[in-house]
């Protein structure tokens, strides 16, 4: 017994200086690609931190962001959970048919309604006389989650909200245009190379005849790994992000008003970023124009969006002289007037649940 006794607070011993060991020797990082967020440093010894609390609790994040081998067990964590523990989301991300996505169960009316009020001021106020659309995107939940048994936002209540509050603007289904296989399996987006059936249906209501997909040329990066591969901590593979290139977008150019830069309608060199799908138009951006001065039209489109208009609007590009990019969750529509010349282009409003069930961000 006394031996038995010995060897576990020896081996208990050795764990414990392994890993003091290990943390004194381990270098600190200051990013983590899985998470796509910075990592907390080594906090500043002070006499007052210490007499307040505040070092001990930025310490305890510290190393709770820095401890050795963080991602192997954030794995093991993950992979306990779902094919030991059989739990059916980690993190609330979950999987099904090797696809991950986000649980999202609760509808916010009043968050819809105040989307559409948005959109109904914003028409009524710079572009009353303007052909208006607008549209859900369908996010990856609404072919998943049914499918997996898990529950998700009541879409068809979704769509009555701005139907009830829109009469005048002309809707766009996109559902039936699209299915689970054509979002990306680590990530929320939707592949741009599978959007075929949802630009020609917004060719057919806006009235514009799109380039078929199989005209451009397919440029490919392997060993893509989405957001919803870091939140899952799952070891799954990577998949190939494909973006269209060729033909008529070879002429276009990009112009950011952010920075007043010109750019081309890829950014190839972000495929290194943490989040390789800014490859499209840049990621993130208030206000961007595409300019095509090889259309076969002088008509323009304004498209009020979310990252999912970045790989869109290249496929739009194609039909219209420019193509207006609004992203109001990072530009107040108050300085709208001073950015862009409203003069009758279309208008079409396309976001998905997630922004209509958080409207505030819309600014």
């Amino acid at each position: 017994m006394m031996k038995q006794q010995t060897v576990t607070a020896a081996v208990l011993l050795g764990a414990l200086a392994l890993g003091f060991f290990a943390c004194v020797f381990h270098q600190d990082n200051s990013w983590s690609l899985s998470e796509r967020r910075r990592l907390a440093q080594k906090p500043a010894v002070s006499v007052e931190a210490l007499a307040s609390g505040a070092y001990m609790k930025s310490f305890e994040t510290y190393s709770l962001d820095q401890f050795p081998l963080r991602e192997v067990f954030r794995g093991v964590k993950a992979g306990v959970h779902y094919h030991l523990l059989h739990q059916r989301d980690n993190n609330g991300i979950y999987l099904v048919d090797g696809s991950l996505s986000k649980l999202e169960t609760e509808l916010n009316e009043e968050s819809v309604a105040a989307a559409a009020r948005k959109i109904k001021t914003l028409k009524e106020t710079y572009f009353p006389d303007s052909r208006v659309f607008y549209g859900v995107v369908p996010d990856k939940n609404y072919y998943l989650a049914p499918k997996g048994g898990y529950p998700h936002l009541d879409y068809e209540r979704l769509s009555a909200v701005l139907e009830e509050a829109l009469p005048e603007l002309t809707r766009i289904d996109l559902y039936d245009c699209l299915s689970a296989e054509d979002y990306y399996k680590t990530d929320s987006h939707w592949r741009q190379e599978c959007l075929d059936r949802v630009v020609a249906r917004l060719g057919t209501e806006l009235g514009f005849s799109p380039i078929p997909l199989e005209d451009y040329t397919r440029e490919t990066m392997e060993h893509f790994r989405g957001v919803y591969w870091g939140q899952s901590a799952l070891l799954l593979k990577g998949e190939p992000l494909t973006y269209l290139t060729g033909g008529i977008l070879e002429g276009c150019t990009v112009h950011h008003f952010e920075d007043n830069t010109d750019t081309g309608i890829y950014e190839v060199e972000k495929l290194k970023n943490p989040d390789p799908y800014d490859v499209f138009l840049g990621g993130a951006d208030p206000l961007l124009v595409i300019e095509n001065p090889n259309a076969e039209t002088d008509r323009e489109l304004i498209l009020f969006r979310d990252s999912f208009g970045s790989s869109l609007a290249p496929l739009l590009a194609g039909s219209y002289r420019t193509v207006t990019l609004v992203d109001l969750r990072y530009v107040s529509s108050q300085l709208l007037p001073q950015l862009i010349d409203f003069h009758g282009q279309d208008v079409l409003f396309l976001y998905s649940p997630g922004v209509y069930n958080n409207a505030a961000m819309l600014k």
